[in-house]
């Protein structure tokens, strides 16, 4: 019968369903617990005694022999009867894995790193009104993720995606419990988001420079796939670094990995081989133009990229340091430019200009073409945006601008985004008709002026 209780692919004989012993499977199968010499049938032989004397003694050495030989191997294989049927089984001892601190010097093994980081990682689930039915009723709707601990005191790191627009936040921690977490702030453009749980001494991860990493570099990602895999870790390389990715319309800097992520991951740690934390897991690459399924095309959050955003949510709830020019934009195309009878082609068109803000300061006006911050070409909103992550409030630089009078260079200041302006600041205009060559059919980037990234609608977000 099949003993389902501990082990479903184990097959056992004896009617109770218990394992059979080693000595009862040796006895069943007509063997013995040790090795058995070879029987020899010994006739007597009344001539030649002498050479009897000489041949009993010389089958007494070999059978000697061959006892300590037998008695060898069955100390190296735990047993075996000498015949071509027998198994021979392992003595190796269990590997123990020791719990080693992570202190960014020695690198670890990738069992050591689980050890040392699973207590830091946490699945989250997240419920939410989707709307209400024919009768008026609410319709509830679920969705899971991960994230890890930054302090003892409870602060959480996730994915902004994770937990928008969500009325419950749980927690459940690698010991299984489950604690009610509050939703402390977050940065969309940056998919990153920060929740509390009331708890003490936990245990946060040690946060490392994703700046070091190399392509083939070896990352783990320990996580929540499929909402229901909870603590699972997955293992790959770095493929990419810094590599620029569009994902519903919004740019991003990422590390590229061939480490299996899945729907739940988003928000989990991406350890180095020295078990720090140097990428926060976002997106996959779910399929290709053509809707051919793809493999090894996951995306994780560079830490150094939003380390101090985090800090600033943690302090005051939301970025108060983002960088804010405080323009309505839209990036130029051939209709624009012949609306406006420009020769630019391409850029961001400044539509209008916030009173106060840094754009004024600098001296931009409504009609302007941004074709330049610093060193950064600028074709679209989405190039302005990603160049603008650059930097801080009170940061400097320079931008190209297109007059039809002639370029000029103007000095810009950032401001800091006021509070209501976190979530995506920097809002395109109105869409003007495409030019008709944008096949995307999103809509969105079909305005902007027939754009299209080969990454556009190819990247998904995991809701769980």
């Amino acid at each position: 019968m099949y003993n389902d209780e501990k082990n479903l692919y184990h097959y056992t004989y004896r009617k109770d369903g218990a394992e059979p012993t080693l000595g009862e499977t040796l006895r069943d199968s007509g063997g013995t617990s040790g090795p058995r010499a070879p029987e020899l049938e010994v006739k007597p032989v009344k001539k030649n005694r002498l050479g009897l004397k000489i041949t009993a003694l010389a089958l007494m050495c070999a059978l000697l022999g061959g006892a300590a030989g037998g008695g060898a191997v069955w100390a190296a294989t735990r047993y075996t009867g000498g015949n071509e049927s027998d198994i021979n089984v392992s003595a190796r001892p269990v590997t123990q894995v020791s719990v080693r601190d992570v202190d960014g010097k020695n690198q670890m093994s990738d069992a050591e790193v689980y050890a040392a980081n699973v207590g830091s990682v946490v699945s989250i689930r997240t419920s939410a009104t989707a709307g209400y039915n024919f009768f008026g009723q609410p319709v509830k709707t679920a969705s899971a993720g991960s994230g890890f601990v930054l302090s003892k005191d409870g602060y959480i790191l996730t994915n902004y995606h994770v937990v928008k627009n969500a009325e419950t936040v749980t927690v459940t921690l690698y010991s299984g419990e489950e604690l009610e977490a509050r939703y402390i702030g977050g940065e969309e453009d940056y998919d990153i988001a920060v929740i509390k749980v009331e708890a003490e001494d936990l245990q946060p991860v040690t946060l490392g420079d994703s700046a070091a990493l190399n392509v083939g570099d070896h990352v783990l990602a320990i996580g929540n796939p499929l909402g229901e895999l909870t603590f699972s870790m997955s293992g790959g390389m770095v493929s990419c670094v810094d590599r620029a990715i569009n994902i519903d319309g919004t740019p991003f800097n990422m590390i590229q990995t061939d480490t299996s992520i899945n729907p739940g991951n988003s928000g989990g740690p991406l350890f180095n081989q020295y078990g720090e934390v140097v990428g926060i897991v976002s997106a996959k690459y779910a399929s290709s133009s053509n809707g051919d399924a793809v493999e090894g095309l996951g995306f994780a959050i560079p830490m150094n990229d939003v380390f101090s955003m985090v800090k600033d949510i943690m302090t005051n709830g939301y970025v108060s340091n983002r960088a804010w020019l405080g323009i309505t934009p839209q990036t130029m195309n051939e209709n624009w430019a012949a609306q406006f009878s420009y020769d630019q082609k391409t850029g961001v068109f400044v539509c209008s200009v916030e009173p106060g803000s840094a754009a004024e300061k600098a001296g931009l006006k409504m009609g302007d073409v941004i074709t330049k911050v610093d060193d950064m070409e600028i074709e679209t909103v989405e190039d302005l945006n990603l160049a603008k992550k650059k930097y801080s409030a009170g940061d400097s630089a320079k931008l190209e601008v297109f007059r039809p009078e002639g370029t000029v260079t103007l000095d810009l200041i950032w401001d800091a985004a006021p509070r209501d302006e976190q979530v995506q600041e920097e809002q395109p205009a109105q869409q003007y008709p495409s030019n008709g060559n944008n096949s995307n059919g999103n809509g969105g980037n079909g305005g902007n002026g027939g754009y299209y990234s080969p990454f556009d609608d190819l990247f998904r977000y995991f809701y769980g």
